[in-house]
């Protein structure tokens, strides 16, 4: 296996983005439309917060979903803005990370994604799927 591969090779580089100004639904269209679970939240380039399917699961209860796990009661939607429901204390990784890097730290943490920052400018996102597949890739 490769050692002191950057996380660039690996990360997602046209990263989808949700702004602040955008709603709960558009963000449940964006996760289901391209089959991703985490989105950054930004201001241009400047990272705010991600936002994760899991977040909107956790404000639409339990009882609020259809038989297919993916219907969901967006009326719930209204009563909440991208902004409160973000995770707000983001960690990022910078571009050099290694994958390696990448790998202990989401392997001892609570979220599956993170993004790529370079002088304070999203440029990527890694996500644990990216991971599998780099070692997968490898045997």
């Amino acid at each position: 296996m490769k050692k002191r591969v950057p996380v660039t090779e690996i990360m997602t580089k046209n990263v989808l983005t949700l702004s602040t100004q955008d709603n709960l639904e558009a963000a449940e269209e964006l996760f289901k439309k391209h089959k991703i679970r985490h989105v950054p939240v930004t201001a241009g380039k400047k990272i705010l917060g991600m936002l994760s399917y899991t977040d909107l699961m956790r404000i639409s209860f339990a009882d609020a979903i259809g038989d297919d796990e993916y219907d969901v009661d967006t009326t719930v939607y209204n009563l909440f803005t991208i902004e409160q429901v973000m995770a707000k204390e983001v960690v990022s990784v910078a571009p050099s990370t290694t994958i390696q890097e990448v790998a202990e730290f989401l392997a001892k943490k609570e979220f599956h994604a993170l993004p790529v920052v370079d002088n304070d400018e999203l440029v990527g996102i890694v996500t644990t799927t990216d991971l599998i597949k780099y070692l997968l890739a490898q045997y």
